[in-house]
């Protein structure tokens, strides 16, 4: 093999990377193992602590566990969310609330219709099909876009400004609730828009409080313009608020020690308060707030950690009237920074607000058109970056008077109660049109653009699809995924020593721990979310590299039959078998994009696991064991190497099987059991999880086993009868019930009206009877929501990506084999791989011990079965294209057949391989992932049977029928 010093200087690169990388988890886990130790409380007092502290590499804490492969909900526990903006409420904005029925009718149209494309899109073309002579220009010159449209504005204009705000509103609402989620405190929060009508995915891992994270999501911005005091006007009333506070009893939030806040040389204009002589048990708000600020509307620091405390003590000021009535004191967005190192410490700041009797702000966010970041690049050799903002006619004789009146002081923006700036205003604006300046970074002028484009909110956003998952469903999956790993990874260990003799067993193990490394490594590098599917997948990819390894293997194997030496079969075999293994890992990295591109959340993370792998295998099949080979043949290390052992010597030598010669009796098989499918299919259906159906899902443990069938009487005259229940797991104390009671219905009052539901008809199912609050919190271990509008989108989505996946394989081999009866027959093959899959679901969900749900999980596996099917297709493929150009003229017929015999060894090796591997999944990886295990089993079965009976069978007819017009030609 050439260039092995750049192979050699690529792996070891790759290899410092990824350890890199992977460190960043083990630093991680030794903090988070010393703050367990400490107890909850102080546990977290202590991270908060260490959070801005540099511990590696210059890293601080914070950014380590940033960069750390974070745990996805069904590893950690949390919620994932999908919201949706509520599009027609800013249609009916826009266009002023008409009362035109066919308005309304078009609205509800494109509200419902499953295509992925623009709302506006679709509205228009519904409103037109409903009233195909309106002029837009007239529906919206009446509304909130009135400024812009007149009756002569041509339809593609206005169109253009719809498309505009939607996409604006979009915009601002994804802003406001990744501000809102950093102040939640979550750690390592996933938000992403989604391609379709304007969703956006929300994943919170450890969330705890689902309730409160509805509210949080689901609220209208509230982005607001206030008048500020100074230190110098309020800075009495607070430096003798701690002692007033002392003596009107307030009782301590929590004993805390009485830390002072680090030095700050940012702080300013700070104000001491005479100590008072304050016995050490009780907290008081002096021991927490440091009075004084850096100028401006800032009027004291507190520490992170500090500030619930602070905010209990303060709301208890306010309501015994200790402080001013027109005074309120809010929290800046972000901690101040060291300006020193640029870096944040844990100090925030907290700002004096001048209020009124009405408690409504000076102006409201609604009147800002627009708002952007700019560079001011007048001043020669700088570049300062500013924020330029936009207000309507309203907002601008209100903004003129306003800061008229506060010349030379400050007006705060604040949004959801949490202050991002308080610029000093110079002069009298007018106009509308501001320039907002400071010390900004240019990211810093952009959040600030940010959040004054999200006072533009004009519309809600509802959650369409919703899934909590308890941190004990969490626990015993990790170790679930970690069992299964493991064993599969052994268990593969031995078989290749067993099959292959223990030097290039050892060789193709040590691939597999430096491929699951490099998987690991690279996944940590694009700070992924290792979910409990990334897990299968990364278990999959096991299976997948062994593979690779199994045709090298197989390959220098039949080289060392024909005669040839050590050195040649080595290099004959890897020349031979690499188009087979390129071509089996594209068609499954084709796949694994197809499945990120219409997946989401924990399908995604399967599919960029499945990808990664892939790569990561190709490269130590390929080229590490290569060099690893040719450095002991050098040796002489492997003159007495066979690739065979007691066990498969004699296995498949030079088999004879008429596979062409039993093509119809091959082809009787899958024929019976799809019939027998479409009868199933047809009577019973299939078992469609909620994000087919829309509906609820929940599961449900128990303290004891339980009966199903009582477990639904008595649930279902309390849900109207809409409920299926099933059960999870083997042990009998977990249920699964799935409803569409109220899925028309949102909200917290819904979901805890439903929780109360479950309760009062499963309490007498436990030998110990739990709270209401218990069973909510402790036995509900996991809840999911999906709406109708999001299953209709699910459902079109996953019929797409198997229809595309299945074209792409056609199309590729095409490409690949030049021949479009290869083509014909792996598309024929990999169809009814998935039909057949497909089939056994419609025939067994009933009476098999585990929940066999048609949900995204079994999508994600189908499309893994393509790509995988198609690999064994590859194979024989290759030798026949391989045999018929060494023997152009021979018998079709004898060519297939020998081709079939002669890769027969490599095609049951590859698929029990990976049989093995899944059969372990199937069997630790726990019951969430058992369906998922389970159609991936049936795929390999399927994919083996359809290569040798299916595939090959049809390409010979076709090659057949292509040679016979070939000769009545000639």
């Amino acid at each position: 093999m050439q260039n092995k010093g750049f192979v050699t200087f690529v792996t070891a690169s790759l290899a410092l990377i990824c350890a890199f990388y992977l460190s960043f988890s083990f630093v991680t886990n030794h903090y988070d193992k010393k703050a367990e130790q400490m107890g909850e409380a102080a546990g977290k007092a202590y991270l908060d602590s260490m959070a801005n502290e540099k511990v590696y590499f210059g890293y601080t804490l914070k950014e380590v566990r940033q960069q750390q492969i974070g745990l996805g909900l069904d590893l950690k526990g949390g919620m994932n969310v999908i919201l949706k903006l509520n599009a027609a409420d800013l249609v009916k904005n826009l266009a002023g609330n008409p009362e035109d029925p066919n308005f309304a009718k078009a609205l509800d149209a494109a509200s419902k219709s499953p295509s992925q494309s623009n709302y506006i899109d679709q509205f228009v073309t519904e409103y037109k099909r409903l009233s195909p002579g309106a002029n837009l220009a007239v529906l919206f010159g009446s509304g909130d876009l009135r400024d812009q449209i007149n009756p002569s504005t041509s339809e593609a204009k206005v169109i253009e400004l719809l498309k505009e705000k939607y996409n604006s509103a979009v915009e601002a609402s994804f802003n406001v609730l990744r501000v809102r989620i950093d102040r939640f405190g979550v750690v390592a929060p996933n938000l992403q828009r989604l391609e379709g009508q304007g969703r956006i995915l929300v994943e919170l891992p450890g969330v705890k409080e689902p309730e409160r994270v509805r509210e949080l999501l689901q609220r209208s911005a509230n982005l607001q313009f206030w008048r500020t005091y100074t230190i110098e006007e309020v800075g009495n009333d607070l430096m003798g608020l701690s002692d007033r506070l002392l003596a009107l009893g307030a009782p301590a939030p929590a004993a805390a020690p009485a830390d002072s806040l680090a030095a700050d040389s940012t702080r300013q204009h700070v104000a001491t308060a005479p100590a008072a002589a304050v016995p050490a048990h009780i907290d008081t708000l002096a021991k927490y707030l440091q009075i004084g600020g850096r100028g401006g509307a800032t009027v004291a620091i507190a520490n992170d950690r500090d500030r619930s405390k602070i905010d209990s003590l303060l709301a208890l000021a306010t309501e015994h009237k200790l402080l001013p009535e027109d005074l309120k004191l809010m929290w800046g967005a972000k901690a101040i920074e060291d300006p020193t190192t640029g870096k944040a410490t844990s100090l925030y700041e907290l700002y004096a607000i001048r209020t009124n009797r009405s408690g409504k702000p000076d102006l409201s966010g609604d009147v800002v058109v627009s708002a952007k970041a700019d560079v001011d690049h007048q001043q020669i050799g700088s570049a300062q970056p500013h924020v330029s903002m936009t207000m309507n006619q309203e907002g601008a004789q209100i903004w003129a008077r306003l800061t008229k009146e506060n010349k030379d002081r400050c007006i705060a923006i604040v949004l959801d109660g949490v202050v991002y700036s308080a610029p000093s205003i110079r002069d009298e604006i007018t106009g509308g049109q501001s320039s907002i300046s400071g010390n900004f970074t240019i990211e810093e002028a952009t959040d600030l653009a940010n959040v004054l484009n999200s006072g533009k909110m004009e519309t809600t956003i509802v959650i369409e699809q919703e899934n909590v998952v308890g941190p004990t469903l969490g626990r015993a999956s990790i170790q679930a995924g970690i069992i299964s790993f493991a064993i599969a990874l052994v268990l593969l260990m031995i078989y290749m020593c067993l099959a292959y003799g223990f030097i290039p067993g050892m060789i193709a193990n040590l691939a597999l721990v430096v491929n699951s490394f490099f998987t690991l490594g690279i996944l940590a590098s694009f700070n992924a979310v290792l979910t409990l599917s990334g897990i299968a997948g990364l278990v999959l990819t096991l299976g997948m590299a062994v593979d690779a390894n199994v045709l090298i293997n197989e390959r220098i194997k039949e080289e060392l039959r024909k005669g040839k030496g050590m050195t040649r079969a080595i290099a004959d075999g890897y020349g031979n078998a690499f188009s087979a293994i390129f071509d089996s890992n594209l068609t499954s990295i084709i796949t694994g994009v197809v499945l990120f591109y219409f997946g989401s959340g924990p399908i995604r993370g399967f599919a960029t696991t499945l990808i990664i792998g892939l790569v990561a295998s190709f490269i130590t099949a390929v080229f590490l064991t290569r060099m690893a080979f040719e450095a002991l043949d050098k040796h002489h290390k492997l003159d007495k190497v066979t690739y065979t052992t007691a066990m498969t010597r004699n296995l498949l030598v030079d088999p004879k099987f008429n596979f062409l010669g039993a093509r119809i009796k091959g082809y009787i098989l899958p024929a019976v059991l799809l019939i027998a499918g479409l009868i199933g299919y047809i009577s019973v259906g299939l078992n469609q999880g909620i994000e087919f159906s829309g509906g609820r899902n929940y599961i449900i443990k128990f303290d004891q086993k339980v009966d199903n069938q009582q477990v639904r009487e008595r649930l279902a005259p309390v849900l109207d009868g809409k409920l299926v229940l099933t059960a999870i797991g083997t042990e009998g104390n977990e249920v699964r019930v799935s409803t569409n009671y109220l899925i028309e219905n949102s909200g917290d009052q819904v979901e805890q009206e439903l929780v109360s539901k479950l309760y009062e008809g499963l309490n007498g199912f436990y030998k110990v009877k739990p709270s209401q609050a218990d069973f909510a919190t402790e036995y509900i271990v996991s809840s999911q929501k999906v709406s109708a509008s999001m299953s209709s989108d699910i459902t079109q989505g996953a019929i797409i990506a198997v229809c595309l996946a299945l074209l792409f394989m056609a199309v590729y081999i095409l490409i690949r084999f030049r021949n479009v009866a290869f083509s014909i027959g792996a598309f024929a093959s990999v169809t009814v791989t998935t039909l057949l899959i497909i089939a056994v679901y419609a025939l067994l969900w009933k009476v098999m011990p585990f929940t066999m749900e048609v949900d995204q999980n079994f999508i994600a596996a189908l499309l893994a079965v393509i790509g995988y099917a198609i690999n064994d297709v590859v194979i024989v493929f290759d030798r026949i294209r391989e045999e018929l150009g060494l023997r152009p003229q021979a018998e079709r017929f004898e060519v297939i057949n020998g081709a079939l015999n002669s890769t027969l060894s490599r095609t049951l090796n590859t698929s029990f391989t990976t049989f093995l591997v899944m059969i372990i999944v199937f069997g630790f990886g726990g019951a969430s992932m058992r369906s998922f295990t389970f159609t991936i089993l049936l795929g390999i079965i399927f994919g083996t049977y359809c290569t040798l009976f299916v595939a090959t069978p049809i390409a010979y007819e076709l090659l057949k029928r292509r040679s016979a017009k070939a000769a009545v030609k000639a």
